[in-house]
């Protein structure tokens, strides 16, 4: 096989996974976990159900691995202008404001996280993995345990209180009128900073 080719095929392919990513995501969003299917994502991504069968077991596998892309992106996005060096709180705000970026700029993926997030497909996902694309913000919170800067709490209730408020104000079928202003978002971060510092 030439080179020419190899990369034509290659670049198909990709251009496939992609359609399926997309499809899976507006799928998802439109009928639910219950209702969809591989048939059904196939269709709107426009492939055969074949051709998602060449990179996923099933619909659970395709589900999984496309939770935890969105949350691999979802770090990165958080870790975007990421200083350690800066004061705790000024990193913890920085993080916090790109992470109501990523989900104002993607309110698909937001919506498709937080039906995965309370569906049984959440018991299939490696949780130790993807604890990994959040290391640096784990580091920046530990930091702030060891210089009693942040409260010496156990570790899920104290990230459950400094990032759940993002998640629940980027919701706005929870959060109807509150309007999203960088005042808003400032309030937000200083009553979730009060919650966690010493």
């Amino acid at each position: 096989m030439n080179n020419h080719l190899f990369l034509s095929m290659r670049l198909r392919d990709e251009n496939k996974m992609e359609a399926v990513f997309k499809a899976s995501i507006k799928t998802i969003n439109e009928i639910g976990f219950v209702a969809s299917s591989v048939a059904k994502i196939a269709k709107e991504a426009r492939v055969s159900p074949a051709t998602i069968y060449i990179y996923y077991k099933c619909k659970e596998d395709l589900l999984v691995s496309i939770y935890t892309t969105l949350k691999k992106k979802l770090s990165q996005a958080m870790l975007v202008g990421f200083d350690p060096n800066m004061a705790i709180k000024k990193v913890l705000r920085k993080v916090w404001f790109n992470a109501f970026d990523f989900f104002e700029k993607h309110p698909d993926y937001f919506m498709f996280m937080e039906q995965f997030s309370n569906s049984p497909y959440i018991d299939k996902v490696d949780h130790d993995e993807l604890e990994q694309n959040f290391q640096q913000i784990i580091q920046i919170m530990q930091r702030g345990i060891d210089q009693e800067i942040i409260k010496d709490v156990p570790f899920e209730l104290l990230m459950t209180f400094a990032f759940y408020p993002v998640l629940t104000l980027s919701n706005t079928r929870l959060c109807k009128e509150i309007q999203l202003t960088d005042e808003n978002k400032s309030l937000a971060f200083d009553l979730a900073w009060d919650a966690i510092k010493c």
